[in-house]
């Protein structure tokens, strides 16, 4: 019985001349390798690669492959991300954007990252999601997921949004804001580390709860458990009506809220208009996304089906990639090994000194 044949679908950003180089490159090399190479059909124009073969952008894009390669952004790699969670395949990103945080290679090591896919010298690293509700009047009214962030934000720029964020069934805070972010450890260097959330490393199974902009006294991030669920209410309409007559606020001249437009984006790719009254629920979601890491395999190479690397290694190599990506300063830094040589250095003195016998200077 014939072993099925290795494939791999391809993404790439096709507005950038260096992403169309290196994508042509990638076809040439995994097809000399024996390995089957799709591209989507609405990018074959772009890449011109005759021994691909074209396939619709659909949920069944990447059904059956090894693996989903980006040659792009991180935007470009969400993109692809939709493509690959249906099929539970894992994404390996080459970076040719900005900061690229989610890309796992860089253009010049480009011929490095195919031979290590042929040799499938890899660890799948899994990464948490969200699954997004959205309910209105009691009825769901949209269910989406995102992989970075869920955010709920006003949708005129002259108006600020009136939220009330809820934990577990329990009101937390209400807000006059510019929007709040529900982000995964993914996200964290995303939108939510924008907006003055914290870094949260990978392995750390956890949802964020960030505002932007709030006008409140209670206003920090917030860190809760992966089991928890998460919740934003848009205040307008009736109830702000009511708080106005009260005196506690203004209603516009058209009758609705100075917050009753929202939006909610995932990802910054699918969005959802939010009336006043909608509800937005945020847990963990369902089905991970994959993410195919080079550091980090053995010394033979992982499998596509081997786990990522344990905790401390996979958090040293996030930090690692932190340092990169923001530039941060290191310097100074000796690290475990020249503590290591201190320590043995002053071993050996004690034990030079235990030798001589007491000292005579008494």
């Amino acid at each position: 019985m014939s072993r099925a044949r290795r494939a791999v679908l391809l993404v790439a950003h096709t507005g950038r001349p260096a992403a169309l180089r290196s994508a042509r490159l990638v076809v040439d090399r995994l097809t000399a390798a024996g390995l089957a190479v799709r591209v989507l059909a609405a990018e074959a124009p772009e890449l011109s690669c005759l021994a691909a073969t074209e396939v619709a952008a659909s949920a069944h894009a990447a059904a059956g492959a090894e693996m989903v390669m980006v040659i792009g952004g991180d935007g470009t790699l969400l993109r692809a991300a939709e493509l690959a969670r249906p099929a539970g395949v894992p994404l390996l990103g080459v970076n040719l954007g900005h900061v690229g945080f989610l890309a796992e290679a860089d253009p010049e090591d480009l011929p490095v990252t195919v031979d290590r896919v042929v040799a499938g010298r890899y660890a799948v690293e899994r990464r948490m999601t969200i699954d997004v509700t959205v309910r209105v009047n009691g009825r769901v009214a949209a269910t989406t997921w995102a992989l970075n962030e869920a955010t709920v934000e006003k949708a005129a720029r002259e108006r600020m949004l009136d939220v009330v964020t809820e934990v577990d069934g329990r009101p937390l805070s209400r807000w006059g804001c510019d929007g709040v972010v529900f982000a995964t450890p993914t996200g964290s260097t995303a939108y939510a580390f924008s907006a003055g959330g914290p870094v949260v490393w990978p392995e750390v199974e956890a949802l964020l709860l960030v505002p932007i902009s709030a006008h409140a006294l209670f206003a920090g991030p917030v860190v809760v458990s992966p089991r928890s669920v998460l919740a934003a209410e848009v205040i307008g309409g009736t109830a702000m009506r009511q708080q106005a007559a009260a005196g506690d606020g203004q209603v516009a001249g058209d009758g609705q809220s100075e917050a009753s437009g929202a939006v909610l984006w995932c990802d910054g790719r699918r969005r959802v208009d939010l009336p006043p009254g909608a509800r937005v629920e945020v847990r963990r979601g369902a089905r991970p996304v994959l993410l195919a890491r080079l550091r980090g395999a053995g010394p033979q190479g992982a499998g596509p089906d081997d786990a990522a690397p344990d905790g401390a290694e996979s958090g040293a190599l996030f930090t690692d990639r932190l340092v990169a990506k923001f530039g941060l300063p290191v310097t100074g830094w000796r690290g475990q090994a020249a503590a290591r040589r201190a320590t043995a250095l002053a071993g050996q003195r004690d034990a030079g000194q235990r030798e001589e016998g007491p000292s005579s200077d008494a």
